[in-house]
């Protein structure tokens, strides 16, 4: 009864927080149908923005509000069985593409990577092809510089639209970012699109590439189950997946969290795996490898939510 009375006030002021928001809100919203891994416990409220205009809205809510904010990519991303207290945002209408003069491509951060691999291939342009596949968004790409074998984000970057956690929107020049492994160091706030330079290419060699890096995907990693991609982080000089199979991980299972038979460096589920499985399992093969090879793997995905 008590907790319950806490909670009203709570609630009471994540909706004055929101009065000005446009877009869906969904109060108490599961957030394991809203992730790649399929597990993770409820949001206080869901807001999925109409526009950029009502992300701003969306933030300076939740600033003047004093409310944690949070945005969801859904890949690379473990949230907690208990939940996300506060608001967490979704960025899936933010989905506009558009070429600009000299190769230059603008995407809202909404985008899917493979769709905007489409939309460059379809202009003859080349530069996306490392994302062929790679289920996350622009702006998930950009905050994590993601990439594979074939590039990176950085590679293409030219800058990036960006809102502030005061509600101010700008253009961050890349130029003016450090790039680290699957990290980009941005200012505290929102991705809501990126500037990146392309290059002209012929189509047979852009679609060559592509399909070539698509088989290679689908030889080597288990894209039929659910699963927040790479787990660990390469060491230096040697690879994450390397080190779990030679320690002989492949397989081992907490729950319906297992990892991966196909790729050692990846954890699936196999049906209905929660999070205190997936990260019992995560200790348990961070244990086994540092007892064995001396080397403590580091998280690749963001861990975020209650205990």
């Amino acid at each position: 009864m008590v907790a319950s009375q806490r909670r009203v006030p709570f609630l009471s002021v994540l909706r004055r927080a929101l009065l000005q928001v446009e877009g869906e809100i969904r109060w108490h919203e599961p957030l394991a149908p809203h992730t790649s891994l399929q597990i993770g416990g409820p949001a206080d409220v869901f807001v999925i923005p109409s526009d950029v205009e009502d992300v701003i809205r969306v933030v300076q809510g939740a600033r003047m509000s004093r409310i944690p904010l949070m945005v969801l990519g859904g890949t690379n991303v473990v949230i907690r069985d208990k939940g996300i207290r506060g608001i967490v945002m979704q960025l899936k209408q933010l989905t506009e593409i558009r070429e600009e003069p000299n190769q230059l491509v603008y995407s809202q951060a909404g985008v899917r990577l493979p769709r905007l691999m489409q939309f460059a291939l379809g202009r003859k342009l080349s530069g996306m092809e490392w994302a062929a596949g790679v289920p996350g968004t622009v702006g998930g790409g950009v905050a994590m510089n993601a990439g594979t074998r074939l590039g990176e984000m950085q590679d293409i970057l030219q800058a990036i639209d960006f809102v502030t956690l005061h509600g101010i929107r700008k253009r961050i020049e890349a130029s003016t970012v450090s790039f680290l492994y699957r990290k980009t160091m941005l200012p505290k706030g929102i991705v809501v699109g990126a500037w990146m330079q392309l290059t002209s290419a012929a189509k047979d060699t852009i679609q060559s590439a592509t399909k070539q890096y698509l088989q290679y995907r689908k030889s080597t990693q288990p894209l039929t189950l659910p699963n927040a991609g790479s787990v660990f982080k390469n060491p230096s000089g040697d690879s994450a997946g390397r080190l779990i199979e030679v320690t002989g991980l492949k397989g081992l299972r907490v729950g319906d969290a297992e990892v991966s038979t196909k790729h050692a460096n990846f954890i699936v589920n196999r049906g209905a795996a929660t999070a205190d499985q997936v990260l019992r399992l995560v200790r348990k093969v961070q244990d086994s490898v540092a007892i064995k090879f001396g080397v403590a793997l580091q998280l690749e995905w963001k861990v975020v939510g209650e205990r």
